[in-house]
């Protein structure tokens, strides 16, 4: 009874669509089934997943933020121009200012959302434009390509290399290990601590969380922070990635770190969600908009399918709730 109840978890549903989808790609195009293959997909999504942990934990606790791209442009481009502009050229201090960063951004959505009362969503939505245009007027426009030589060697470790047999070499960066380290913090706190207990409570209901006893100001203070945080390491792993920084090449992925966590089981009306789901999710959005142009799917129709992937998502989500709330009223 516990295996089959295992097997029709939310979680497995992805496994099994990836699964899918995978031998469909496999099919068309034999390269698919490679080593490089995984090495790709695992660079592909190291950015996509750090913004899904913030994501999800956000939505969990019962709200959203959308304003994470804008907070990791401005980590990302604040922090390679004062290290520019200083001469500071330490890969750990870079971290350390783009991480200040995103807190600050993370602590000025919690003020306008735990204690002004703005609607989450209206909240990041002001942010983000703030954010962003500030960005672009105070800091700059224009895409700087000469970051820091210790940024740049950091994004040269690989933790392996793979070389196909016709000699091309895949490289998996080290960078790899700060998402694997986020998701693995980010479970035992759900999982193990009051403050996870806290952030589930406060989702499924805010006013019996805190006649239970638990803070909720105080949690909303720390999931925005924490968020703001990790969208800060975001955006500088993605320059160190990429060595280059672009004040607006993240603006425009909310949509597809959303649905990473919706299809990945958490429900966006707060109170459920698990990391694995998550990193299952953004495993399957990376798969599709990586892999659907073997198909023959044209790359301005992936849009469509990200967003069939949010309404299937959400619907399935919350299918499976409505069934065990009628199971347990029987």
């Amino acid at each position: 009874m516990r295996v089959k109840k295992l097997l029709a978890t939310n979680e497995m549903i992805v496994v099994y669509i990836i699964a899918c989808l995978s031998a469909v790609i496999a099919l068309v195009n034999p390269a698919f089934a490679s080593p490089a293959t995984l090495v790709s997909l695992s660079r592909a999504m190291l950015v996509t997943l750090m913004f899904a942990m913030c994501e999800m934990i956000v939505i969990v606790s019962g709200g959203i933020d959308v304003s994470f791209p804008a907070v990791a442009s401005l980590a990302m481009y604040g922090t390679v121009q004062i290290a520019l502009a200083t001469g500071l050229d330490n890969a750990w201090a870079s971290y350390g200012i783009a991480l200040l960063i995103g807190v600050a951004c993370g602590a000025l959505n919690a003020l306008l959302i735990a204690v002004v009362r703005i609607p989450p969503l209206i909240a990041t939505l002001g942010t983000s434009s703030i954010i962003s245009g500030a960005t672009l007027a105070f800091i700059g426009v224009k895409i700087v390509s000469n970051i820091p030589a210790s940024l740049d060697g950091l994004g040269k470790v690989s933790l392996l290399t793979y070389t196909s047999p016709d000699g091309v070499s895949y490289a998996l960066t080290a960078l790899f290990l700060i998402p694997v380290g986020i998701c693995v913090l980010c479970y035992l706190m759900l999982r193990y601590t009051m403050l996870g207990r806290s952030i589930y409570a406060i989702g499924g209901d805010q006013r019996a969380a805190h006649v239970a006893g638990f803070n909720v100001r105080g949690t909303q203070f720390f999931v925005y922070m924490l968020s703001g945080g990790i969208a800060g390491l975001g955006g500088i792993t993605y320059m160190t990635l990429m060595r280059q920084a672009d004040p607006s090449v993240l603006m425009g992925s909310e949509m597809m770190v959303i649905a990473a966590v919706v299809m990945g089981g958490t429900r966006i009306t707060g109170g459920h969600g698990k990391v694995i789901g998550t990193v299952l999710g953004v495993a399957l959005i990376t798969l599709i908009k990586n892999n659907l142009i073997m198909l023959g799917v044209p790359a301005h129709f992936q849009t469509f399918v990200v967003g069939m992937v949010i309404v299937v998502g959400t619907s399935i989500t919350s299918l499976r709730a409505k069934s065990s709330a009628n199971r347990a009223k029987v």
